[in-house]
């Protein structure tokens, strides 16, 4: 039986392949006010710029492709049992060919209805989303991500995956944002645990951690050269 692996990944997985993270030196909140493009007083107070930033973000996403840290979590598929919780809301997971994917905070290539969050569309890469597109229902789409000032609805699958992971690792966020942050507290505490990422965060109160201070495309080669020459 393969064991499984669970994958937290952040915005440094995705760097890489050309999408700024949001709070590193030159990230997306040092050019714009988080509380007047993404939060969700901002889309009661105005949609019309929470659109313009989104759809930027949205065709930018769909001209990126996955590099070789994506690439090889679907590779290792063939040994593990792989499963994914991303923080991102891009697609390079899918476009890399991984199973299982969990979006935290939503996805960038869907839309929904801001009034029922259950009504959710495909949004092709090459369209804009605008003030009087509507849904089924006649009310207005807005995009499929967790604004500031919502909850996270996949936390709770979230920490089940956590739980039941063998192995855990941990690529390319600093465990600023809650409630992912909180996902490691989750692990059984004798399973093993890694982290790759340039800047490791603290994580005193874990002990058995497995670190590898390298960006995602290298980093993540490493971790599946030792996880082959030691779990299998």
């Amino acid at each position: 039986m393969k064991k499984n692996l669970v994958v937290l990944t952040g915005a440094g997985i995705s760097q890489e392949s050309g999408i700024k993270t949001f709070r590193d030196l030159g990230g997306v909140w040092q050019t714009h006010n988080v509380l007047k493009v993404a939060s969700l007083e901002a889309w009661y107070e105005n949609p019309e710029l929470v659109l313009e930033f989104y759809n930027q973000r949205h065709l930018h996403a769909g001209t990126c492709m996955p590099n070789i840290a994506h690439t090889t979590l679907k590779d290792l598929e063939d040994f593990f049992e792989v499963k994914i919780i991303t923080q991102n809301t891009d697609d390079l997971h899918e476009k890399a060919g991984s199973s299982s994917i969990l979006h935290l905070h939503g996805e960038l290539n869907k839309v929904k209805s801001e009034v029922n969050y259950n009504v959710v569309y495909d949004w092709a890469y090459n369209k804009t989303l605008k003030i009087g597109d509507l849904c089924e229902n006649g009310t207005q789409l807005r995009p499929h991500v967790v604004l500031f000032g919502e909850d996270v609805p996949n936390i709770t699958k979230a920490r089940e995956l956590v739980r039941e992971a063998d192995i855990f690792v941990i690529i390319g966020t600093s465990l600023a944002v809650y409630p992912a942050s909180e996902l490691i507290n989750y692990t059984k505490k004798e399973i093993p645990k890694f982290i790759i990422d340039p800047n490791i965060p603290k994580l005193s109160i874990h002990k058995n951690i497995e670190k590898i201070p390298e960006n995602a495309t290298i980093g993540v080669p490493i971790f599946a050269n030792i996880l082959l020459e030691k779990y299998l």
